[in-house]
């Protein structure tokens, strides 16, 4: 029985099936994708994972390699074929007058649709990460991006999560004869100097004076979402948390919005600030 060295380049077994098949070739494609893998050797390797894939993954050709193995390579294995074919050889238009149909793509100068590879092998998805500002995460809005020397804006949706990522249509790689490829890009979000996170919850710090902590009155505080006037009831105490109800982080899934707290920081005057009358009766008075 004649050796079937396609399957070894995927490194799946001759009985696999079609999802197997694109599994290992996904996962190789990655592994040895000229963009990610710098090695000398991963752009052959590269365009020979595409050549096995385009014959292994359509039943036609599959079903004629399976009938008569590497014979159709003249006995040699497939990257052994490959690298006898020459870097001047139309490797395209050798497979085509061995398996029939097209091997698509379009053409580069190195064989393979450059590093698109076949047809319908061919990911051309860009995986990137991008840091949102943290009131942008929150709130939703405009990101201008700049990614291999294109420049555009992306809407980011309100209340996206640290770590989810954003499929972006059409700002993937392009090949010839091919849509071009999205943009994944996974949101990393920076931190606040003012604000806590906690799921669709957020908290606040705010400053009030030792006479509204004491004698109670109102405070503007402004949030993400505008100013807000708090009621700050006599005797508050410092690191006190007030509810603002729905001043939170919107959830994406059921689309409620999460509270807001906003926690007392009470300050205390030096004495030397104090009127000196007033200074000697709280020194005596205060309990």
């Amino acid at each position: 029985m004649a050796k079937k060295s396609l399957y070894e380049t995927l490194e799946v077994d001759s009985n696999a099936s079609a999802d197997e098949i694109k599994k290992a070739y996904r996962k190789l494609a990655r592994k040895y994708h000229p963009d990610i893998n710098k090695s000398p050797e991963a752009e052959e390797k590269f365009k020979e994972i595409n050549g096995a894939y385009e014959i292994l993954s359509d039943e036609e050709k599959r079903k004629k390699y399976d009938t008569y193995g590497d014979d159709m390579f003249g006995g040699k294995s497939f990257h052994d074929f490959r690298s006898s074919q020459g870097n001047g050889a139309d490797f395209e238009d050798i497979l085509r007058n061995i398996f029939g149909g097209g091997f698509g793509g379009g053409r580069g100068g190195s064989g393979f649709g450059g590093f698109g590879g076949f047809g319908g092998g061919v990911d051309l998805d860009i995986n990137a990460t991008v840091t949102i500002p943290f009131d942008i995460a929150i709130m939703g809005g405009s990101q201008h991006i700049s990614l291999n020397n294109e420049s555009f804006d992306i809407k980011v949706p309100a209340g996206i999560n640290d770590g989810e990522t954003l499929r972006i249509k059409g700002k993937g790689r392009a090949a010839q004869g091919h849509h071009r490829g999205d943009l994944l890009l996974k949101v990393s979000i920076a931190k606040s100097a003012e604000y806590e996170r906690d799921g669709d919850d957020l908290t606040k710090s705010f400053d009030i004076t030792l006479k509204t902590a004491i004698f109670g009155g109102k405070v503007a505080v402004q949030t993400l979402h505008g100013e807000i006037n708090l009621k700050v009831p006599t005797g508050t105490k410092c690191g006190q948390k007030f509810r603002v109800k729905e001043k939170g982080v919107t959830n994406r899934k059921t689309k409620e919005k999460g509270d807001l707290y906003l926690k007392a920081t009470v300050l205390i005057p030096s004495a030397d600030s104090l009127d000196g009358e007033l200074a000697t009766i709280m020194e005596e008075k205060l309990p």
